[in-house]
């Protein structure tokens, strides 16, 4: 493992070397750091001033030793300054990655799920009209622009959903309709019988009638909440999809493990609140989840059985996800005040930027509000990003369940949830372990176009700033990080690939 880990950043210093020196001098050559003085018309003004910028960028030196004076200065810490700004590089560097990871974590995060469960369930039922529209959508999403997709967001994700706010009601059709909409859809994933298509649409059309009912009857839109109740219902039916999908419903005690750890959250979800009152810190925040986990797994060994670890997982998962609902629980009954806030009036999905100037206020009301102005970056990566991850892993499934190893698995007798779970499921990450690595480098590089349609101060901008603004080393220091993390990443594939194929060995 160390003599490969050793070899593969060896070569990935070489290789960070040169694309350095080759992107160098094309950066040198492509910038154009006299344009805005090209408009003057006093020569002798325009002679001085040429001759200042030049003295000051050092263009007199050829680019080749301009280079390796960067590089030294780069590798000694020293990563430079925009010379039109007067900021350091170092600094630049700090607000635009911490943007750029608040965007891309969470995207990347929702997309790998539900692509992933989507594209498995679509492979699984091959050939069906939930397969044939998730094909269609997932090539419908995958060709879109991403910047005609951020527009459309801005006006019918944000202007529309502030103008709703003003008389947040849903006529009785648009309930109907999205009922119906949902009814359909989960009547195509599940399939079976004309019997079974009826229950599972009729259940899924009254669920979500009677849901969008009570939001607004309960003034939900205005005063959100999720409370015990909501926290029960929601828990209860994550412990029991939880186990079915890591243990099995049969095993009783993985089960009584899960509902446990929402039993207990329940029962600690006020003194929770008090506590999460204090919290000023996503550092302490991330020390709340570990400890969660933590209980959780408690509680699975805690139950026993042959397999412990087992249990452990179902209750350990559970446990996150009810202190999750909890946390943004807490989050929600911000909303009324911030909705008040004169810096928001009444308007509190953004279009622009990663925060609200003047607002003010204490952390939640700083999450919340990084909240609102993530919500729709994150839904424009998240469309295209999807598209992309059904159709490898829908793929992928199908290669991976027309295996010899499946059928046999399947005469033994085991049951279709071990099959598609211990034998499928694993085998099919395989291939995406080289695609997610890579993307989430490629996105922490920055998702420039929606970067720019939504004015998030991230990566993306700060590149294309800098590269308008003839600025070197912002633009070296981005493209180093950039290689870098590529490297990183393709390790670290390699070491995914390891761990989930036997077969593969990083030491050979």
């Amino acid at each position: 493992m160390f003599s490969f880990i050793s070899r593969r950043l060896l070569a990935g210093l070489g290789t960070l070397l040169v694309s350095t020196f080759a992107m160098y001098l094309l950066v040198s050559k492509s910038i154009r750091p006299f344009e805005d003085l090209e408009s003057l018309t006093d020569g002798a003004v325009k002679a001085q001033r040429i001759a200042e910028r030049t003295e000051i960028l050092d263009l007199n030196t050829h680019p080749v030793i301009r280079y390796f004076k960067w590089l030294g200065d780069f590798v000694t810490g020293d990563f430079g300054v925009g010379w039109r700004s007067g900021q350091p590089v170092s600094s630049l560097l700090q607000g635009a990655v911490a943007s750029t990871i608040q965007l891309v974590a969470a995207a990347t995060v929702i997309a790998i799920i539900l692509g992933v469960m989507i594209g498995i369930v679509s492979a699984l039922r091959q050939y069906s009209s939930f397969d044939y529209i998730t094909i269609f959508l997932s090539f419908v999403l995958y060709s879109l622009p991403a910047f005609w997709v951020a527009v459309l967001l801005k006006q019918w994700g944000a202007i529309g959903f502030n103008d709703f706010l003003k008389d947040p009601s849903l006529s009785p059709l648009v309930i109907a309709v999205a009922g119906a909409l949902a009814g359909t859809a989960w009547m195509l994933a599940f399939g079976g019988t004309a019997r079974k298509r009826l229950i599972t649409f009729g259940s899924a059309f009254l669920v979500t009638v009677g849901a969008l009912y009570y939001l607004q009857l309960s003034n939900w839109w205005l005063q959100p909440n999720l409370g015990p109740v909501i926290i029960l219902i929601t828990g209860t039916a994550l412990a029991f999809a939880i186990t079915a999908l890591t243990a099995g419903l049969q095993n009783r005690r993985a089960l009584g493990a899960a509902l446990s750890t929402v039993a207990l959250g329940l029962a600690l979800y006020y003194p929770l609140r008090s506590v999460l009152r204090a919290v000023d810190s996503w550092a302490l925040v991330g020390g709340l989840a570990v400890l969660t986990i933590a209980v959780g797994i408690g509680i699975g060994y805690l139950w026993g059985g042959p397999d412990r670890g087992i249990s452990a997982r179902s209750a350990a998962i559970t446990a996150f996800l009810v202190a999750s609902m909890i946390f943004v629980d807490k989050v929600m009954s911000i909303w009324p005040a911030y909705l008040k806030a004169p810096a928001i009036n009444g308007r509190p999905l953004a279009t622009i930027g990663d925060a609200t100037p003047n607002l003010g206020g204490n952390f939640w009301v700083g999450t919340l509000d990084s909240f609102t102005h993530l919500l729709l970056p994150t839904i424009a990566l998240v469309l295209i990003q999807f598209a992309g991850y059904t159709r490898y892993s829908r793929s992928s499934m199908l290669e991976v369940m027309s295996q010899d190893y499946i059928r046999t698995a399947r005469a033994k007798g085991l049951p279709e949830r071990t099959v598609i779970m211990r034998h499928g499921f694993r085998n099919t990450l395989i291939p995406l372990a080289t695609i997610v690595p890579i993307d989430v480098i490629t996105l922490l590089g920055g998702a420039i176009i929606t970067e720019k349609v939504f004015a998030r101060p991230g990566m993306g901008t700060l590149f294309i700033d800098s590269l308008q603004g003839a600025e070197v080393d912002p633009v070296m220091a981005y493209l180093v990080i950039v290689a870098a993390l590529a490297i990183i990443a393709n390790i670290v594939a390699d070491l995914i690939y390891a761990a989930l194929d036997p077969r593969i060995r990083v030491n050979a």
